[in-house]
């Protein structure tokens, strides 16, 4: 018997949360009122125009940017492409990047080979940070760009990326960070971090889906990616989504403006699912660091189970979650980033990402921990 979709307990928002009602209100408004293309030069498009510049000004003054820095996307997958390929124009050199990364960085990396490109691999320890001693052994000399998590999909884990930055300033290479997880759940400012360029998708933080922005550091080159107009300075062709630009710039603001409260809220009841997996349903095994974490995110294993057949007993008991990111799903491997750290396969087998957001309830959350008991110790008698 389906749960009915009242009583469905969602714990998958790495993957992707609700839009808040006022953003759908926002975006609908804006498709309405503003639907003029903001590249026209008549009444209605520099209306347009002038609702696409305000959300950049906002969007960049709450990530410590400046407006022209910005460059709007369809989301975080064409923003970490357009890095990527943008800063690889040259004669075939290295890309250097932690085991484990996004598909989105792994695959675009992938088809570059044929260009000549190749990957030196920063190691992990076993909580998933980056081993800092191994940094002063890479082939810096051939090192074109550096690309990074700054908090994993999976793990959660948060890198501390100023030992890093400050190699790539001195050595004067690009360093882009893909903080799709990490923008709307933890602190940042652009210009303190270091990066040359940082990808976001609003629909990570309660925005709409379909969009996102790079945010290129003033001066850097950046080769565009889409042949068209010269929309975004000439970096990303296509008319420019403003509804949608307006929805995600309304939805940064709320998540900085409550991100205390929201913090406080998911970290107490990520800790207490935590707590009560651990009490109801040992042995299991938390996997990445416990303190440097993003406050909604718990990859756990229940060692003795199988994953996916873990995954769809939770799906049938009302629980979403995932085995990790949502642009893997169908491959049956096994997490590179559990791998990376060196995970037990009876670990690595036996994981699952259970991923909150403010919108969860401490009912919800004493609820998933009955379910989700209930699930492991069947599976496991």
């Amino acid at each position: 018997m389906s749960i009915p979709a009242s009583q469905r307990i969602f714990l998958d928002n790495n993957s992707t949360t609700r839009p808040l009602d006022e953003v759908v209100d926002l975006v609908a408004e804006q498709y309405r009122t503003h639907y003029a293309n903001p590249g026209s030069s008549h009444a209605e498009g520099r209306q347009a125009r002038r609702v696409l510049e305000d959300a950049r000004e906002l969007l960049a003054s709450l990530l410590g940017a400046k407006p022209q820095e910005v460059i709007f996307t369809s989301g975080g997958t064409e923003s970490i492409n357009l890095a990527i390929q943008g800063f690889l124009t040259g004669a075939p050199g290295e890309i250097a990047l932690p085991a484990g990364e996004h598909p989105a960085t792994v695959n675009t990396i992938r088809r570059l080979a044929s260009r000549g490109i190749k990957q030196t691999v920063i190691p992990l320890d076993a909580e998933g940070r980056l081993r800092a001693e191994t940094l002063s052994q890479l082939h810096w000399d051939q090192i074109q760009l550096v690309t990074l998590l700054l908090a994993h999909n999976e793990t959660g884990v948060i890198q501390d990326i100023a030992p890093l930055a400050a190699i790539c300033e001195e050595k004067k290479i690009p360093l882009h960070l893909d903080c799709v997880q990490a923008i709307g759940k933890i602190p940042f400012h652009f210009q303190d971090s270091g990066a040359t360029a940082v990808s976001l998708a609003a629909h990570k933080f309660h925005g709409p889906r379909g969009a996102g922005a790079l945010i290129v550091k003033e001066g850097a080159r950046l080769h565009p990616q889409i042949a068209g107009g010269h929309q975004e300075r000439g970096k990303r062709a296509g008319t420019e989504p403003v509804a949608l630009a307006a929805g995600m710039a309304r939805a940064l603001e709320c998540a900085n403006r409550d991100r205390e409260q929201r913090t406080q809220h998911v970290t107490n009841l990520r800790d207490h699912l935590q707590q009560g997996l651990s009490e109801h349903c040992s042995p299991v095994v938390i996997n990445g660091s416990q303190q440097q974490r993003l406050p909604n995110t718990l990859n756990i294993s229940f060692p003795g189970l199988d994953g996916e057949a873990l995954l769809i007993s939770l799906d049938l008991a009302g629980i979403s979650c995932s085995l990790g990111s949502a642009c893997a799903s169908g491959s049956r491997d096994p997490a590179p980033v559990l791998l990376a750290m060196g995970c037990e396969e009876r670990i690595y087998r036996s994981a699952v990402r259970l991923s909150l957001s403010f919108l969860n309830t401490s009912e919800e959350i004493e609820e998933a921990i009955c379910r989700i008991s209930r699930v492991v110790n069947q599976l496991r008698s």
